[in-house]
């Protein structure tokens, strides 16, 4: 498959073109690599909280305004409501998934599933509840989570009129995707109506510098007023320093080397420079991770860096199948 051709990529904007993602830190157990350099070694409940909570704390102080949970990411929807309840925000933006229910009880190993999957009225009404008690009047994006091609959310219409009730009390509706199909999923949503209207307005869809196949559709999503957030930018630890040592990451290391950015900065930079992606998530598990991730805001890739860093694209199902390998940990 060819890499996204980049004629010209324009300087990162400032810091709050990031989000911050609370998937690592709301659970004792995910998939990004060298994730148990990262986490206390007693994940206990307290322990995530206080590390979500620090962490929150650095991307607030450091610009950052949007920040994203989901019911599946263990108690992350609590850890954020406890911490936005202390504050007095008018200034920040919040985006939630349901669709995956966390099955793990906070287990890391010997777990048949994580999170088991259901795109249905019950799940909605049920988790929907579920995440305003915990959020709150902050709840501003409300996506159905990984959404892929055959999923219910796509063509269930009792579904779509609960998703428009929401979306008439103010909420923003949309969906996260995942796997090879994305640009499928994500074209198929854009045809979403509920009485002549479409439905959607916002996706949160995997693109990093391993997988780039959903940027087209992406795009089209963008033109049509869509908020597009990009999510998994790192592919979950595969482009940070400690883990670029291969081949694919060749050219990733070569421009660090260069330019003395880090590995980190350049891929998160490289998924800013999208002229589609609103927001840029960072995944980090600790604050010094968190404030490397943020100097992305400082890079600006010329468009030779930019062609260089193309060369590192995977086709789509090879990226997919190597990430359905990575371990939970």
């Amino acid at each position: 498959m060819p890499a996204e051709h980049v004629e010209h990529v324009a300087p990162v904007e400032p810091v709050r073109r990031f989000g911050l993602g609370t998937a690592a830190s709301g659970r004792p157990g995910y998939i990004n690599l060298g994730r148990e350099l990262d986490l206390p070694a007693d994940r206990t409940v307290e322990a995530m909280r206080e590390r979500t909570h620090e962490l929150l704390d650095t991307a607030y102080a450091a610009g950052v305004r949007y920040f994203d949970t989901a019911r599946s990411y263990g108690r992350a929807e609590e850890f954020l409501g406890e911490w936005l309840a202390g504050r007095p925000f008018t200034d920040v933006t919040v985006g939630s998934k349901w669709g995956y229910t966390y099955t793990a009880d906070w287990r890391t190993s010997g777990v048949p599933a994580h999170e088991v999957k259901e795109h249905s009225v019950a799940v909605f009404d049920r988790q929907v509840r579920e995440t305003r008690a915990l959020l709150g009047r902050h709840l501003d994006l409300y996506l159905v989570h990984s959404v892929t091609p055959d999923s219910p959310a796509l063509t269930d219409p009792a579904l779509h009129a609960r998703l428009a009730g929401l979306a008439a009390e103010g909420v923003r509706v949309g969906l996260s995707t995942s796997g090879p199909a994305q640009a499928r999923a994500i074209r198929a949503a854009l045809g979403v109506t509920v009485d002549g209207r479409p439905l959607f307005s916002a996706v949160q869809a995997t693109w990093n510098l391993l997988e780039t196949s959903a940027a087209p559709a992406l795009a089209e999503a963008h033109a049509a007023g869509w908020r597009v957030v990009v999510k998994e930018a790192m592919a979950n630890g595969r482009l940070a320093d400690r883990n670029a040592t291969g081949p694919d990451t060749a050219a990733l290391r070569a421009l660090a080397a260069r330019t003395g950015h880090s590995c980190d900065a350049l891929a998160l930079a490289a998924a800013a420079a999208r002229p589609w992606a609103d927001t840029v998530l960072s995944g980090a598990a600790t604050p010094r991770q968190l404030a490397s991730n943020l100097t992305a805001a400082e890079v600006g890739l010329t468009g030779e860096q930019a062609a260089g860093l193309a060369a590192m694209t995977e086709p789509a199902e090879q990226y997919w199948r190597t990430r359905a390998a990575l371990p939970w940990g």
